[in-house]
């Protein structure tokens, strides 16, 4: 359980205790105790873009946190996809289509590897909370979207098994037929009586579903691409976030239960988290929600809270997609040490934390926090001290200026 600073100073100076981890700063006895724990209750604020955490007991809030997840995976997989396409294409003429290696086809529940990626950065963050505390009791807010409901709000009945695309043969068709048969951007005074269907957002990240099309006349069509004219219109509401939280919903919730049966896993709802908030007076945050998940809505908060950000841990990408003169292309993979830093790595630049996010040569470093601001665009590699080496999560603390002023002697780092 955490203790103050001071407790963990003497600990450590009396070699009753050793350091295991600095953020956060985690210290393991080395002498027999007692087998008394107290009740710890974890909240956890599932989420597409940020997982918020809180575990509390009934006295005061002992961890916070916040998770920003990748963005990039569907970015990656499609780029991966298109150089291995080319690849294919280059070295062979003919190349027969393959349908027995695909995953979907040998597994049953296969999930497509973008929303495998975000359950399972939410199943690690509470295993590392796990290890680091008692937890007797995780609650997890789980949450369904009608979206059809939020497309049309006045719909019921029957018409749920009636989509916008009833009675057409494809989403070409029915994108045609909502516009009108005509361009959008010049409205007939090309004369151009050839239309094209145009994706507003490029098919690897905005899909085809009709939000994302557009009907252009072939004029137009050709004129946006060559630059020569820009939209004024923007793509429909996406729904990405909402069917994500659909699947993965129930799966965080099954997959808690089956790796750790000996402990309470309760699901909640959003309303409740939404009406608790209020009723307390909490200031909206994803901390403030897990905290509100969690049950001990009488525990002290913490004042500060860990930010955690999800990176990339390799690039296998040897080579960058885009081809010079005389059919080169510039290497895509960086030394994996640049004077003995790596990206990411945490250090003391200026008198300040900051992580290296970028690494030139000639030993002149950027140095960043993790919200994107600066400390040093070019500082020398000999004026930074090393504290952490880089890891899938990159952590710092934050400051929860809305909460009152944290208990003398608690902190979270001790």
């Amino acid at each position: 359980m955490p203790c103050s600073p001071a407790k963990a100073r003497l600990l450590l100076k009396e070699k009753k205790a050793i350091v295991v981890r600095r953020t956060p700063f985690t210290i393991q006895l080395t002498i027999a105790t007692g087998e008394s724990k107290q009740p710890v209750s974890l909240g956890v604020d599932a989420g597409y873009k940020h997982v918020g955490l809180s575990a509390s007991t009934e006295k005061a809030e002992l961890y916070a946190s916040e998770v920003e997840l990748r963005p990039d995976v569907s970015d990656l997989l499609s780029a991966r996809r298109t150089l291995r396409q080319s690849r294919r294409n280059r070295k062979t003429r003919y190349r027969a289509p393959r349908f027995d290696n695909r995953i979907r086809t040998k597994r049953k529940g296969w999930l497509a590897p973008s929303v495998e990626n975000r359950i399972n950065a939410h199943l690690s963050r509470i295993g590392a909370i796990l290890r680091l505390l008692p937890v007797t009791k995780i609650t997890v807010e789980t949450a369904s979207f009608d979206t059809q409901l939020l497309k049309n709000p006045d719909i019921s009945g029957k018409e749920y098994q009636e989509g916008e695309q009833l009675g057409f043969w494809n989403v070409r068709e029915y994108v045609l037929f909502r516009d009108g048969h005509a361009c959008q951007h010049c409205h007939g005074r090309s004369k151009d009586p050839v239309f094209n269907v145009h994706h507003l957002e490029s098919r690897r990240t905005g899909g085809d579903s009709p939000g994302n099309l557009l009907t252009l006349c072939e004029t137009c069509h050709k004129a946006l691409h060559r630059r020569e004219i820009k939209l004024k219109t923007k793509r429909g509401q996406s729904f990405r976030a909402e069917a994500f939280m659909g699947i993965m919903r129930w799966e965080v919730l099954n997959r808690l239960k089956a790796s750790h049966p000996e402990l309470e896993v309760h699901n909640t709802y959003g309303y409740r988290t939404k009406h608790t908030r209020i009723v307390n007076g909490i200031d909206k945050s994803h901390c403030a929600d897990a905290f509100c998940i969690a049950g001990n809505l009488g525990a002290e908060r913490l004042c500060e809270f860990f930010f955690q950000k999800q990176t990339r841990r390799n690039n296998r990408q040897i080579h960058k997609l885009s081809i010079l003169k005389h059919g080169l292309r510039k290497r895509n993979q960086a030394p994996f040490e640049v004077k003995g830093f790596r990206l990411f790595d945490k250090v003391v630049c200026q008198g300040e934390e900051g992580f290296i996010f970028g690494r030139r040569s000639s030993g002149s470093f950027d140095v960043r926090k993790l919200d994107g601001t600066r400390i040093s665009a070019g500082i020398s590699c000999k004026k930074l001290r090393l504290l952490e080496k880089r890891r899938t999560y990159l952590k710092e603390i934050r400051k929860e200026e809305a909460l009152p002023p944290l208990p003398e002697g608690r902190s979270l780092r001790a």
